[in-house]
């Protein structure tokens, strides 16, 4: 008999989905589930898989002066991922966080809060004085820094975390260096340098930023030439004088110039400009020409102001001709013309103006021939009474950037011809953001020279990611000889030299393996504190007065031999893509060095790019387009959301860590990232959406399912579910997270949510509840576990009653060897998913003659349809079809499905898609059937009658 409806509504019998799963983070507990996973965790991986052997993810250290910012965050939470996928692939993780405390801006800080603080404005500190503000202000900045990290979920060893001001890093560095000096690897020498005036220091290539819009004074000068072959000199009116002409962006430089270069293999002219005999290179005369004529207010076409008087003249025959620069006064001695292989016609005049000492390669042309540098310029980029030995007051304290090029020109009267503004790439302080000089001073260097070919050679084996990466490295390492260490500055690690009266250096692996000693007894702040004769300093047997030296080494050298805080060659490198010039550079030229071992200190090297705001520009303090971590973690710049119950205020956006972390995730990291609110609400909504699909299965997972009898929409789920893990495991593995990501969200949104949930609603509220949501759920944490930690930790928390009891293994102590799904419910899944585009796109061609007859208001939902498939002769697809035909309804969400039936009813609407053999219609008419008041299927007997499945579930 059938069943009646009671007086209350059938929902009671229904398995509504029930979970204490909440839609948003619950802020309160967050911190439980924060520690769970990230500090628990990776006390229980260290703990429990200490016999396998480690992964270890060495720690590019951040620099410890300011706030966290967007690209700390892609940097930590990107390693951290990589962490966590190894953790998945049943390793032991070993990641060691670590800070780089010394240089330059730390100590500037350092400085500036000293004044702030000082009474009367006295800040004056010693070098000690310094030492210490600067070790106070790394010291706050690291515990910041860390308590940020840890805020976003990063799992490390914090209780080792190592600092480069720490006496053991210190020591281990300054072991690095003996070794480096034992090999003879390390030297001083008086040679141009890059030199900050802002910063008073020594700066290497990777201190400096580029700016491609800097102007220089630029200038066409005129040497007088004392010696000519006799041919050339035959060419001029007799007792008239030949001048060279130089074309220079640094006119300041001038007053150090010894030397000037030709090409050897160039033609030359001889040109008479007004009362001037010039010489310039013959592919030069034109435009220079047009110059001069220009700057006279005359035409270079009919202007007799300029005449060529003979071509043709070799580079070759006017090498060993002499000039004299009159800068140098009553010094006027000759100066030689040489050959030098940068010369080029393309630009200036084609003779080159050698400044030795302001001048990379001047400097070495020059020292070729013998010539000695001079830089008559002090540590602010002042010029010194040297620069005109003959009136030594008139430029001594000007800078040679402000104005020092127009005023030198000025003093030089008619040797000008021409002078000009001149805008070009030009390189600036990475720290001041102020331009620097080339200037010679005494620096010591590390002979990357030597090491240079088994450094490449190292490269060989490294997997670089991306694959760009080699080039730009092996260009960066390729492209140096030296690499000057030595920087002027009181905060870091000092050099170990000791310097007698006349200055000259001892620096010997005896030497230094005393002084490091020393230190070790007394600590590194006594090479300032002890008294400058303590003789506790000085080398056993070294005879004289000795005196310590106040030079610091290079930050890159500290940082660069972190590799030491490691017991084995790390497995990956991770960091900017700057870097390459910096620590990961570095880091390979002091293991090559001194670490005694073969290849590099890396398996694999990542980079990835800057962040950008939405309009693709770098954030920037200045311009004001930052984004701060914390407000991606708070939601805060997302627009508010209204509470649904009425009255209420707006709801908090916060998804907390995650939302951070599922940025990074989905981010193509190996070029720069666009982070702006398109992309946050993007990837909120994914977030969002992660935790309804999460709250559904939560609610609807139970024990019973596991005997309920496994269908073929089951196991087409089963087979998307590892057909995704699959390519999620994949692109994990290859360091591709934004392509796992990717997978995940298309498998939610199309295999997931629109397909199979959408047809299991039926069985899962109204008949037996089964499934394979335990699968799902599974799985699903499985995939998310290294990018939304919290989230799983969360989830995990909330799993109903009956798996609590069953006592399954925690998803972040599960590997992948563990089965998520039994092999054999993926038993035949190669017909499923073969026959599988077919089922999806009749239910495509279903959806849109339903639009139709919705948008007709001859339907609401798509229970009020039956269909009928009219499909070709050739039964390829029927046999298809006949395969799913107990399932047909539940696959395409409607009351009835027929193969070939009638199509005759009140209403009729129909699509075309393509099957096997030729074209089918999906016809959607009126149900055949009365309503079931309790699944709301059209299939009941008679109104208000239970249908047949309903009523055995409720009896």
């Amino acid at each position: 008999m059938p069943v009646r409806p009671p007086t209350k509504s059938w929902s009671s019998t229904l398995r509504l989905p029930k979970s204490s799963f909440p839609p948003r983070p619950q802020l309160a507990d967050q911190p439980k589930y924060l520690k769970r996973c990230s500090n628990d965790l990776y006390e229980w991986q260290s703990r429990e898989r200490s016999a396998q052997i480690p992964f270890v993810l060495h720690d590019g250290p951040p620099y410890a002066n300011g706030s966290l910012h967007i690209g700390h965050a892609l940097n930590k939470i990107l390693k951290d991922i990589i962490c966590r996928v190894k953790l998945q692939q049943g390793r032991r993780v070993v990641y060691v966080p670590g800070w780089d405390c010394h240089g330059l801006p730390i100590e500037i800080k350092a400085l500036e809060k000293q004044r702030e603080n000082a009474k009367d404005g006295d800040a004056s500190l010693d070098a000690i004085g310094i030492r210490r503000a600067a070790r106070s202000l790394a010291t706050k900045t690291v515990k910041e820094q860390m308590k940020g990290f840890r805020e976003w979920g990063v799992m490390a060893d914090w209780d080792k975390a190592w600092k480069t001001m720490d006496k053991t890093f210190e020591s281990k560095q300054l072991g690095v260096f003996q070794e480096m000096v034992k090999r003879g690897l390390i030297f001083r020498r008086y040679k141009p340098v890059y030199w900050s005036p802002s910063s008073r220091t020594a700066l290497a290539e990777a201190e400096l930023e580029y700016k491609e819009d800097h102007f220089s004074t630029a200038a066409y000068v005129r040497f007088p030439m004392t010696k000519v072959p006799d041919a050339v000199q035959s060419l001029l009116p007799e007792g008239e004088t030949l001048n060279a002409v130089i074309w220079t962006t640094t006119p300041w430089t001038l007053p150090a110039n010894r030397a000037i270069a030709v090409h050897s293999e160039l033609e030359y002219s001889v040109v008479k400009h007004g009362q001037y005999y010039l010489l310039i290179a013959s592919t030069r005369v034109a435009a220079l020409e047009k110059m001069l004529c220009n700057a006279l207010g005359t035409d270079a076409e009919t202007s007799d102001s300029f005449e060529v008087l003979s071509s043709g003249i070799l580079g070759r025959d006017l090498v060993g001709s002499e000039y004299v620069n009159v800068l140098r006064g009553r010094e006027q001695e000759p100066q030689p013309v040489i050959h030098a292989d940068f010369v080029s016609a393309e630009s200036g005049s084609g003779l080159v103006h050698l400044a030795p000492g302001h001048g990379m390669d001047d400097y070495e042309v020059c020292t070729r021939h013998g010539i000695r540098a001079v830089a008559p310029v002090d540590d602010l980029g002042r010029f010194t009474s040297a620069a005109v030995p003959d009136d030594p007051d008139a430029f001594v304290g000007k800078s040679v950037l402000d104005g020092g090029s127009a005023e030198m020109l000025d003093y030089l009267g008619d040797k000008v011809l021409f002078s000009h503004r001149y805008k070009h790439k030009y390189p600036y302080d990475w720290r001041t953001k102020l331009p620097v000089i080339i200037r010679a001073t005494e620096q010591w260097f590390a002979d990357v020279k030597y090491v240079k070919d088994d450094a490449l050679r190292n490269l060989e084996d490294v997997r670089f990611i991306p694959h760009t990466g080699q080039s730009r490295l092996e260009s960066f390492v390729t492209g140096r000889s030296e690499w000057c260490i030595s920087r002027q500055r009181a905060w870091g690690v000092p050099i170990p030299a000791l310097y007698n009266e006349e200055s000259v250096a001892v620096l010997t692996d005896e030497s230094v393996a005393h002084i490091v000693s020393v230190i070790e007894e007394r600590g590194i702040d006594a090479w300032w504190t002890d008294p400058p004769d303590d003789p506790a300093w000085i080398v056993p047997g070294l005879e004289g007065t000795f005196k310590r030296g106040k030079d610091t080494m290079d930050v890159w050298f500290d940082s660069g031999t972190s590799w030491t805080q490691t017991d084995q060659q790390a497995d990956v490198y991770l960091e900017g893509t700057d870097q390459h010039r910096g620590w990961f550079q570095s880091s390979l030229l002091t293991y090559t060095s001194a670490s005694g071992k073969q290849g590099p200190p890396f398996k694999t090297l990542i980079t990835h790019g800057f962040t950008l705001d939405q309009e693709g520009k770098k954030m920037s303090k200045s311009i004001g387009n930052t984004i701060a971590p914390g407000q991606i973690i708070d939601g805060s710049l997302l627009p508010p959301v209204k509470a649904r119950k009425k009255g209420g205020g707006p709801v908090s956006q916060s998804l907390g860590p995650d939302a951070l972390r599922l940025w990074v995730a989905s981010s193509d990291y190996t070029r720069d990232v666009v982070i702006g609110q398109p992309v946050l609400q993007f990837n909120h909504s994914a977030l969002l959406k992660y935790r309804m699909t999460l709250k559904m299965l939560l609610g609807s997972m139970h024990p019973s399912a596991r005997t309920t009898p496994i269908t073929k929409l089951d196991q087409i789920a089963l087979a998307q579910l590892n057909a995704v893990m699959k390519e999620v495991e994949s692109a994990y593995d290859n360091f591709e997270f934004y392509r796992g990501v990717n997978a995940i969200n298309k498998w939610i949104s199309t295999d997931l949510s629109a397909f199979y949930l959408e047809a299991m609603k039926d069985r899962l509220y109204c008949g037996d509840g089964g499934g394979v949501l335990d699968e799902i759920f599974h799985g699903l944490l499985r995939m998310l576990t290294p990018i939304t930690p919290n989230l799983v930790e969360e989830a995990w928390d909330h799993r109903p009653a009956w798996m609590k009891a069953e006592e399954q293994t925690h998803p972040f102590h599960r590997t992948l060897d563990d089965p998520v799904i039994s092999p054999e419910k993926l038993t035949g899944s190669e017909t499923l998913i073969a026959d599988l585009p077919l089922l999806l796109s009749t239910n495509a061609a279903i959806k849109v003659a339903q639009e139709e007859a919705r948008a007709s208001k001859k339907i609401g939902s798509s229970l009020e349809s039956s269909v009928v498939l009219e499909l070709p002769e050739d039964g390829t697809a029927r046999q298809t079809f006949e395969r799913y035909a107990d399932e047909l309804e539940s696959i395409f969400v409607v009351s009835s499905v027929e193969l070939d039936g009638s199509v005759d009813g009140a209403f009729k609407y129909s699509a075309k898609f393509d099957v096997p053999g030729g074209k089918a219609t999906a016809w959607v008419l009126p149900p055949k059937d009365n309503k079931c008041p309790r699944c709301w299927r059209y299939i009941a007997p008679a109104e208000d009658e239970l249908c047949k499945r309903c009523e055995e579930v409720v009896q």
